[in-house]
């Protein structure tokens, strides 16, 4: 198969023109009309996966390896480090970020993994309409998500609307309507605005928050992967974070 075939199947899905104006999703690595055997997904790259990969082959990840200029190309940097062995094994990589955040991540994250009944309001934020405590929903989090510690501003005892963002969302704290907001990488400045905004706040974490790329982008590609007889492997990229007692 081709690059350019899996990329338009993969456009399909989730427009790459959606993405933001500082993203970096589509094609990073190899040409729309290079050839490879088998298809690996996975949330991001890391050196022991890299080393895994077969050559010749297609990498399909949340995270872009690169989002802006490389000026140089070296071992001391994580993206480069990685581009260079990535190019000797002729391994191609593609990238679906803020656009599959914005037509399913958010959506499947919070009906598919949490099993509530969520519902999109704008590009990055779905809502649902809850009726629970918030030690409750703590602990449903927990347990879904696998989150041994949670970071919260508490507003509310009782929740009734929550809205979500995987990944880093406390930007569109401002724009919250829902008693809690579930968003990851919550800085302290941004817990404190949330107190004054009266918006209960969680912290589910970057990774723990999209570490379900892999499994929603099989689900998407399962049709067409079986048409096809692709050989795909869902890998497991490491939490870059150790939380220890």
């Amino acid at each position: 198969m081709l690059v350019k075939d899996i990329y338009n199947h993969l456009n399909s899905i989730s427009p790459f023109e959606l993405q933001e104006s500082w993203d970096n999703s589509g094609l990073i690595v190899g040409d729309m009309t290079d050839s490879f055997k088998r298809i690996y997904i996975s949330l991001d790259l890391d050196i022991n996966i890299v080393d895994k990969l077969k050559p010749n082959s297609l990498v399909i990840t949340h995270h872009p390896l690169i989002f802006k200029g490389v000026k140089t190309i070296n071992n001391q940097q994580y993206s480069t480090k990685l581009l260079q062995k990535l190019i000797k094994k002729d391994i191609k990589l593609i990238s679906m970020h803020t656009n599959i955040d914005k037509t399913h991540l958010n959506m499947f994250v919070g009906n598919e993994i949490l099993g509530l009944d969520f519902h999109q309001v704008s590009d990055f934020v779905v809502e649902a309409k809850v009726d629970m405590s918030l030690d409750n929903l703590q602990k449903l989090i927990k347990e879904k998500l696998g989150i041994k510690y949670l970071k919260t501003v508490p507003s509310h005892k009782h929740i009734k609307s929550i809205s979500l963002t995987t990944g880093a969302g406390a930007s569109l704290l401002p724009y919250i309507k829902s008693d809690c907001f579930l968003t990851g990488d919550i800085k302290y400045h941004e817990a404190m605005e949330a107190k004054t905004l009266g918006v209960t706040l969680i912290d589910i974490n970057h990774y723990e928050s999209e570490q379900f790329f892999t499994k929603l982008l099989y689900k998407l590609l399962k049709p067409y992967i079986k048409e096809h007889k692709l050989k795909v492997e869902l890998l497991q990229s490491i939490n870059p974070f150790e939380i220890k007692k």
